[in-house]
């Protein structure tokens, strides 16, 4: 049963320095009430695993504003132009991934696997250092799994168990992130009794889930 717990405890389970994979898509189903326990708890030089950087006044773009993150690895970062501000300046170090190799590469590591195959950056920066493999005449890219310390993620429902409903375009990034971090804590607007989820509208089930926040 995954344990029910503040914004702010789930905050002191992060240590300065950690990896944080943080769900939502131009913070669409983004856990803002955990980011924000995140910046009140002062937490730095974070490692932030995200489809974005959100804008600088939502979600994610907060911890980016603030400094607070000494790395990103993400898909893009045009919504937020502190983050390509500090890059520039070299305060940031940005890790730029095609987004379906992004999704890929989460998922790999949720589901313990080696890596993939990909022709997605083949003869392009995305390139540069990535084993490079040929097969059946066509050249493809290795790419790595990507876990994290800390999951924060976005849902809809939860069960007391830890079960998960994701709602419309919100699910995005958030399933695949719930299964690969080491610690997965979820912020869910509606909290119910075991067995009040309908079975077919779980889309994570509870083995993945450590702790809740009532969002």
């Amino acid at each position: 049963m995954a344990k029910l717990i503040s914004a702010s405890e789930a905050a002191t389970m992060i240590e300065d320095g950690a990896s944080v994979m943080i769900g939502g898509f131009l913070n669409c189903g983004g856990p803002e009430a955990l980011v924000d326990a995140v910046l009140a708890a002062g937490k730095k030089d974070l490692t932030l695993i995200a489809n974005d950087t959100a804008f600088p006044d939502k979600g994610i773009g907060k911890l980016i504003v603030e400094k607070r993150a000494q790395k990103v690895i993400v898909s893009h970062i045009g919504t937020n132009k502190e983050t390509g501000r500090q890059m520039n300046a070299g305060e940031l170090a940005v890790e730029l991934v095609p987004q379906g190799t992004l999704a890929e590469r989460i998922r790999a590591g949720g589901f313990g696997l080696g890596g993939f195959l990909t022709p997605t950056g083949v003869g392009t920066p995305v390139a540069e250092d990535k084993e490079v493999k040929v097969v059946n005449g066509r050249t493809y890219l290795l790419e790595l799994p990507l876990t994290a310390d800390v999951a924060l993620v976005k849902a809809y429902k939860a069960d007391k168990a830890g079960n998960l409903v994701f709602r419309r375009s919100a699910r995005n990034f958030n399933p695949l992130m719930a299964t690969a971090a080491a610690v997965t804590i979820v912020e869910a607007e509606h909290i119910v009794e075991i067995g009040e989820l309908d079975p077919d509208e779980i889309v994570t089930p509870s083995i993945f889930v450590q702790y809740l926040v009532q969002g």
